[in-house]
């Protein structure tokens, strides 16, 4: 397993599109890190005009905890669709190469074929996570310092001390790592039903879109089967950040994350016992 893990991770790091995603997320962060140090007084005056008005509000409130959690909320949503690039690939692009065939004639189970390709696609999405944390969390407090973080709900005013921040970007990093593995998940899902990566590329951005959708529509229809999408449950990071934090509320979606990750696998591993080798 090891070998065959050593040489998927090749096979993705040697494409000139696995790092397009890491691009990105430098891309990304490195405007809003601008826009910030440019004109970011005027946002967080903006932010909290209503709160000023009322209470007087002393020290650093723009800090490199603040951009960092601005840059995640902006990016968390979109890198889901970085992560497909590589996991739709994982099997698909083996067909579409000619290569899966080869693949099944060799002394290699089905069964390590699958979970290979998820553990390194499993591994992609973590660097994908360790990198954003180095560029949006690292280099904001390079950047800005560090100081009490306000998190501002549609109801309330949350503000997190700068010594009991760290932690909670540590364990929202994460289940952001377990989120964006039960979208790798789905992506070697439907990689495995085609013949070039394309189709499961789009297919689970499409996916992702639409339920990301339902999830934030405020409809009654709607409204009964958000709890059961799992885009509902990405932005479960998000409760690390509340005081309280919500460990129940936090826990089911990772429960429920965790068991979409374990479906998909194994509705994987059953189809593809099952494929033809000469399809």
């Amino acid at each position: 397993m090891i070998a065959l893990l050593k040489i998927e991770l090749y096979k993705i790091f040697k494409r000139p599109r696995t790092y397009i995603s890491f691009g990105i997320i430098a891309a990304i962060s490195f405007v809003i890190q601008l826009a910030m140090v440019s004109d970011g007084k005027t946002f967080v005056g903006f932010a909290l005009q209503g709160i000023t008005d009322q209470f007087d509000i002393h020290g650093t409130i723009l800090n490199g905890y603040l951009i960092a959690y601005i840059i995640l909320q902006s990016l968390l949503i979109h890198i889901p669709l970085l992560v497909a690039l590589v996991a739709g690939d994982a099997l698909a692009g083996e067909a579409g190469a000619g290569t899966l065939r080869l693949l099944l004639t060799k002394p290699i189970s089905r069964v390590q074929i699958v979970l290979t390709k998820f553990l390194a696609s499993f591994i992609y999405s973590l660097l994908l996570i360790i990198w954003l944390a180095l560029v949006a969390l690292a280099l904001s407090l390079l950047l800005f310092g560090k100081g009490d973080l306000i998190n501002l709900k549609s109801d309330t005013v949350i503000i997190l001390l700068s010594n009991d921040i760290m932690w909670r970007y540590a364990l929202a990093f994460l289940f952001a790592a377990l989120a964006m593995t039960t979208i790798a998940s789905l992506a070697i899902f439907l990689s495995s039903f085609a013949q070039n990566s394309i189709g499961p590329i789009i297919s689970t951005m499409g996916i992702v879109i639409v339920f990301t959708l339902l999830s934030n529509l405020e409809l009654p229809l709607f409204n009964l089967i958000k709890p059961y999408l799992f885009t509902t449950h990405v932005i479960g990071w998000k409760g690390f950040f509340e005081d309280p934090v919500p460990y129940s509320l936090i826990a089911k979606s990772a429960t429920i994350l965790l068991l979409y990750t374990v479906g998909f696998i194994t509705a994987t591993l059953v189809y593809f016992n099952q494929k033809d080798i000469k399809s």
